[in-house]
């Protein structure tokens, strides 16, 4: 997290922000508009030359290579087959725009030690307003400890309204001579869903379980709110400032918490030696719709593509890598014998005719690895459970009734049969 030092640079800052979405929206149409008239999305104005009194050319430069390159990972996806959208705006006037920026590796510098800092650029006309001179930058102090020393990265820097504060990613290059080392050759599956997040195992016989019901019920109930309002408009309106604000928190009430949970996973797996990380492609899960519940779990609360992209930019910080690999039939395959027909789940607990009993997700995971692995994985440790707290996760502690990860949960469907886990579709 970072602090501006007076209420003028917090405005300054945000200024900042808020003229890097713009750019990044105005570029945006542009190339949609190209894309869905049939045209070449590369041909566009000079946005860099627009925004450069206020960004600075390097940081305007670097808006506009994000934006180049999450086009070109569409264009890659849409080439193998794959149904995406064309990158989508950050926000926009109405609802307020998603406030960020990305400042290039060589154009901020950072201070760590009793008062830690980052000095950022801006252009002259954001100097000229808030009385800065012509070598000054902006300074923000920095809150924390860093965890990892190597070549800095570019520099991303988000607002988070909800909570008011700003938050600061720098990706760190860790030393290659960790992937050659025997302590980097773990692996890692994940189980995504809605109830619970991610369960994870390792090759190491670790396992993870961040629990979501709560979060998705905070995400049904602020929903239901929006739908509530949306009733009491007039006839002809279809939205008002509470509704946009309302859907602003929700967004990134679920966008902080899955922000954290990728953090907080990629340094357990850090230290465990974990070099990769295979996790479920749902893209043919998000096309099946069973009721409204679950559809709103895996459409609107989970927003999966988002998550991917979390979880592989933060992996690249750790030097660890991501790989999207085919789950199909591993929430329903034992991992003891490999029945695949006979067993059944009951919410969280899973269980076969063999005799074999467990936790639904944990199983899936377990076997998705082994799948990949191409070899047999034990558990070496109790899984690990965690809750969010709306500021970091943290483990539930064990208690007699949970001590076994094979004993029954109350049943978490969603009625009919039907479980509210991504991964069981």
């Amino acid at each position: 997290m970072v602090r501006p030092l007076s209420d003028d640079d917090k405005q300054l800052l945000r200024d900042l922000l808020d003229a890097s979405a713009s750019l990044w929206n105005e570029l945006n149409y542009d190339r949609r508009q190209q894309f869905f008239d049939g045209d070449s999305v590369w041909d566009t104005a000079d946005y860099r030359k627009k925004y450069v009194d206020v960004l600075g050319s390097a940081t305007a430069q670097q808006i506009i290579r994000k934006n180049k390159s999450a086009w070109r990972s569409f264009f890659a996806a849409h080439e193998t087959g794959e149904n995406t959208a064309p990158p989508g705006y950050w926000g926009n006037e109405d609802d307020g725009r998603e406030l960020r920026t990305y400042i290039r590796n060589d154009q901020y510098t950072l201070e760590t030690g009793k008062r830690s800092r980052v000095e950022i650029p801006v252009g002259h006309e954001l100097k000229d307003e808030y009385g800065l001179g012509y070598y000054d930058r902006l300074r923000l102090e920095v809150c924390g400890t860093l965890k990892w020393d190597g070549e800095q990265g570019r520099l991303e820097i988000q607002y988070d309204e909800t909570d008011d504060t700003f938050r600061a990613f720098q990706p760190v290059t860790v030393p290659d001579s960790r992937q050659d080392s025997p302590l980097a050759s773990h692996e890692a599956a994940l189980d995504v869903g809605a109830n619970n997040l991610v369960a994870c195992t390792t090759t190491t016989g670790q396992h993870y379980l961040y629990e979501g019901r709560d979060l998705f019920d905070r995400f049904r109930e602020t929903t239901e709110e929006i739908a509530r309002l949306q009733s009491k408009l007039r006839e002809g309106r279809y939205s008002s400032q509470r509704i946009r604000r309302l859907y602003r928190t929700r967004t990134r009430r679920r966008d902080h918490a899955q922000d954290a949970l990728v953090r907080d996973l990629m340094e357990r797996l850090y230290p465990d030696g974990v070099a990769t990380v295979y996790v479920g492609d749902l893209t043919g899960v998000l096309s099946t719709h069973w009721c409204a519940e679950v559809n709103a779990k895996t459409h609107q609360f989970w927003a999966f593509r988002a998550f991917i992209e979390r979880l592989s930019h933060t992996a690249e910080e750790y030097g660890i890598t991501v790989e999207v690999r085919s789950e199909a039939n591993t929430t329903r395959t034992c991992p003891a014998c490999g029945e695949r027909d006979e067993t059944e789940r009951d919410g969280d607990v899973f269980r076969c005719p063999c005799g074999y009993e467990g936790h639904a997700d944990l199983s899936a995971s377990r076997t998705f690895l082994e799948r990949q692995a191409g070899e047999p994985v034990r558990s070496m440790a109790r899984p690990v459970r965690l809750t969010w707290d709306d500021h970091i996760w943290s483990e539930l502690p064990h208690s007699p009734e949970r001590a076994n990860p094979n004993e029954e949960r109350t049943n978490r469907s969603t009625g009919d049969g039907k479980l509210a886990s991504v991964g069981t579709v």
